[in-house]
């Protein structure tokens, strides 16, 4: 498959580019240290339309898609993989609402997100249900032209600062997978409210936080598809964004390798730079594979969701990407801490911090094992074109 990029992808490439370096880059180990959330950073992804390009053009957007998506994330990426998070929420958050909501649901949730005049996080993860979402016991019980939402939410990505929030609940606690409903929460519903945000690891600049559901009451217009018929919306949502996770990947590894690739082009040991020792070599020539490959895995799973491919028989190919790009981000950051040996290990470099980021890829929307299980079910059901 040819991925060379149109005048207008590289347009956005070249947007996301500048602003990366310019404007992220400089603020980077503060947003880290800080932990608070850039909004001057926002800001620019909404004056530059960043925020819209996952939108169809009469919501709002430009029409550049997932892949157009992905090519901003990955140059974010490169410098800062909180900011790169800020564009992928921006997917996360509408994907289900643009493929099963209402009309109105998309004008008010959809539009309003790629103009950045709102804001929206995922809620799915609980304390006893992960990777296994079908265990959620957040509940939703009808009360008339409402339903009352009881329940928890974890380490939910943006909580702190969402106008909205895409809700996966129980409607019948005792059917499993075939009794999801999912809803769209504003963030002044009564009985709802965000609590305290998380001590991460890394990704700081974006805080995550707990979601208390205390009898909310939602209205019934803000299901968003059918009752008891969520999960598939869940599951087009988490298949969908998967790409852009991806991307968040590749953009980490491609950031954390050029560090070090510089850094070994100063460093001098037994007289000479270290990216002329041998062993120096050999690390950085099998990163720099990896990300050719995840570059390739990236891309094609972008467009698989572009033309419309986010379901069970394409799971795969979104799952192939997510895991082996994320775990070159792993691995690439691990080797550059290790090519800067001491100063690697040192805040002094920005490459711990790249290893840090890249701990949360291969976790969030899916786990590398999760991905690996879907992968597998695929070749079991005889759905990989190997034939």
């Amino acid at each position: 498959m040819d991925f060379g990029l149109t005048p207008e992808q590289e347009m956005i490439r070249q947007t996301a580019r500048k602003i990366a370096q310019e404007v992220i880059k400089p603020r980077s180990a503060e947003l880290d240290e800080t932990g608070v959330y850039p909004e001057d950073i926002y800001q620019v992804f909404k004056e530059t339309g960043l925020l819209g390009l996952n939108f169809p053009e009469e919501y709002g957007g430009s029409g550049a898609g997932t892949l157009g998506l992905g090519l901003a994330v990955e140059e974010v990426a490169k410098v800062d993989n909180a900011c790169a998070l800020i564009l992928l929420l921006t997917k996360l958050s509408t994907s289900a609402i643009m493929r099963f909501g209402t009309e109105e649901q998309k004008r008010k949730y959809g539009q309003g997100t790629a103009l950045g005049e709102i804001r929206g996080a995922f809620g799915l993860t609980e304390p006893g249900a992960g990777s296994d979402s079908a265990n959620i016991q957040t509940k939703a019980e009808k009360d008339g032209d409402f339903y009352r939402i009881t329940g928890t939410k974890h380490w939910i990505s943006g909580a702190n600062v969402a106008d909205f929030f895409l809700i996966a609940t129980k409607t019948d606690l005792r059917a499993g997978s075939k009794g999801f409903t999912v809803f769209v929460v504003d963030k002044d519903t009564p009985g709802f409210r965000v609590g305290n945000s998380d001590k991460k690891m890394g990704v700081r600049g974006v805080p995550t936080c707990e979601l208390i559901f205390d009898e909310a009451k939602v209205p019934a217009a803000n299901i968003i598809g059918e009752v008891n018929n969520g999960f598939k919306a869940i599951m087009w949502n988490l298949n969908s964004v998967r790409p852009i996770v991806a991307a968040r990947g590749l953009g980490a590894a491609e950031g954390a390798l050029q560090y070090a690739v510089d850094y070994a082009r100063q460093r001098v040991t037994f007289q000479k730079p270290i990216i002329e020792h041998q062993a120096i070599q050999m690390m950085i020539a099998d990163v720099a594979m990896r990300v050719e490959a995840s570059r390739w895995l990236t891309y094609n799973a972008c467009q698989t969701v572009d033309d419309g491919h986010a379901d069970r028989e394409h799971a795969h190919i979104l799952s192939m990407a997510k895991a082996f790009s994320t775990e070159t981000a792993v691995m690439a950051a691990d080797t550059a801490v290790q090519i800067l040996g001491g100063n690697g290990y040192m805040m002094d470099h920005p490459v711990e911090r790249y290893y840090r980021d890249a701990r949360q890829l291969t976790i969030v929307e899916g786990t590398s094992q999760v991905q690996r299980m879907i992968i597998t079910k695929s070749i079991i059901d005889d759905m990989l074109n190997w034939k």
